[in-house]
């Protein structure tokens, strides 16, 4: 039996830095790398992965979809808007391989994903999944009413059976200010099943001091198992009846961090798909980031991609 995914958010153009002078161009967008993965991880873990977001008409939109149906990824749930385009992002890494990011968004296409009859399209097709995936990205480009019609539509395909998973990904400059951030953040994880933090912007946004700070307050909020990355380091997982750290292999001299995370997310929600324990799939989470680190920009060449039996071990 298949499984259908969804996954909610944004994908930019990324302007990715050779020399002070000369960029690659790529797609990336954090729910559309962790759609790529889960795609290419999907014949191996029964998964059917679908992108939804919106698009301009102009050729760069093209070339995303396309690059989208390339992957296995459906697009049916993609909204064409004329004359707009797709949102611009530039990366700069240093010397260990940690990236700084630089936006040019506020126009972008996929802030308007909701609206109109396509809007309500998708929304409509929401409780027609079996798991949706979605981040604090994702609700940082809406603005309120829209933003709202999408959590009482992941609530509803929530009540219909779907499972929901939710990565925080705090952005400070997404967000008018940190106190919205939190109540958004706190509504969103009120209805996660699965959350997947990064410790270091739970640290900036809530304060928490540790890992276990971060995992406690999300179990405290309803959610049944969250998992919190914490960079090189070992990542926490806690469920209703366990509190453990998966261990990953350490990797020396990463070479674009971009992307780590999303790629931690699909390995482990596609293990967790296919029936793998917290525990396995966490592993899976680190086999798969670790290889992503060795290469630049945020989706690897499916040449560089390991196997889904390396993957899932």
């Amino acid at each position: 039996m298949t499984v259908r995914v969804a996954s909610i958010g944004e994908c930019m153009m990324e302007l990715r830095h050779r020399s002070p002078t000369d960029l690659d161009l790529a797609f990336g967008g954090d729910t559309l790398n962790t759609a790529a993965y889960l795609a290419r991880l999907g014949s191996a873990a029964g998964l059917s992965v679908d992108y939804v977001t919106a698009l301009g008409d102009d050729p760069y939109s093209d070339a995303m979809l396309a690059m989208w149906q390339g992957e296995g990824i459906g697009t049916a749930l993609v909204q064409r808007l004329p004359g707009r385009v797709p949102g611009l992002y530039a990366i700069r890494t240093d010397a260990k391989g940690e990236r700084s990011f630089y936006y040019w968004r506020s126009a972008a296409a996929a802030r308007d994903m909701l609206d109109g009859a396509h809007g309500k399209k998708i929304l409509d097709a929401l409780p027609g999944y079996d798991w949706i995936y979605f981040s604090g990205i994702t609700l940082s480009i809406l603005t309120e009413k829209p933003r709202h019609a999408l959590l009482d539509g992941l609530a509803a395909a929530k009540s219909g059976g779907a499972k929901l998973a939710f990565d925080p990904n705090f952005r400070p400059r997404g967000w008018p200010d940190r106190a919205e951030a939190k109540r958004v953040f706190t509504e969103a994880l009120k209805l996660a099943d699965v959350a997947l933090p990064s410790f270091a912007d739970e640290k900036a946004l809530f304060g928490d001091p540790d890992r276990e700070a971060t995992a406690l307050r999300l179990r405290d909020l309803g959610v049944h198992e969250v998992v919190v990355k914490d960079a090189e380091n070992p990542c926490l997982v806690v469920t209703p009846t366990d509190e453990f750290e998966v261990i990953g292999r350490p990797v020396e001299t990463p070479i674009d961090t971009t992307g780590a995370g999303d790629s931690f997310n699909a390995a482990y929600l596609a293990a967790r798909i296919k029936g793998a324990s917290p525990a396995e799939a966490a592993a899976a989470g680190h086999v798969l980031a670790e290889e992503v680190i060795l290469h630049p920009g945020a989706v690897i060449p499916k040449a560089a991609m390991p196997s889904a039996e390396t993957v899932f071990g």
